[in-house]
């Protein structure tokens, strides 16, 4: 089971990539709820997911997202994953963008057999005495 999971990260990576909507659509649950390094404090259902990622593919003319040190556990119906995550690319003006890496967690539910995200959270550590994020740490 932990490959299938691991499968679905890759195609949710290749998504990413390809900037298709409606392949990341095929990916989420319709309930989903999403922690993201954006406003708001959550995004719920698929539509919310899916405007967050339009919204950061707009601004770039290629994306691509990387992800490091996956740790898988699944069960029968429920598994989680998670990793760091980086999303990078070249913005549409043809700046380079290296982005930033994230804490990712992936929470699954296996639906009329197949293995949708129900949850996520994207997160970066923050510094207390400024109480802003902390965005150049690598793993």
């Amino acid at each position: 089971m932990t490959t299938a999971i691991r499968q679905q990260i890759d195609k949710l990576v290749e998504g990413i990539k390809a900037k298709d909507l409606d392949a990341l659509r095929s990916m989420y649950a319709a309930d989903v709820v999403s922690f993201d390094v954006e406003p708001p404090l959550q995004h719920v259902g698929v539509d919310a997911k899916l405007k967050n990622w339009a919204r950061a593919f707009t601004l770039f003319a290629e994306v691509s997202y990387e992800v490091r040190d996956l740790t898988v556990t699944a069960g029968e119906d429920l598994a989680f994953g998670h990793c760091f995550g980086r999303l990078s690319g070249t913005l549409g003006d043809g700046t380079k963008a290296a982005g930033m890496w994230v804490r990712a967690t992936f929470c699954f539910r296996k639906i009329d057999e197949d293995w949708l995200i129900v949850h996520d959270q994207a997160s970066v550590p923050f510094d207390i005495g400024t109480g802003r994020g902390v965005v150049d740490l690598e793993p």
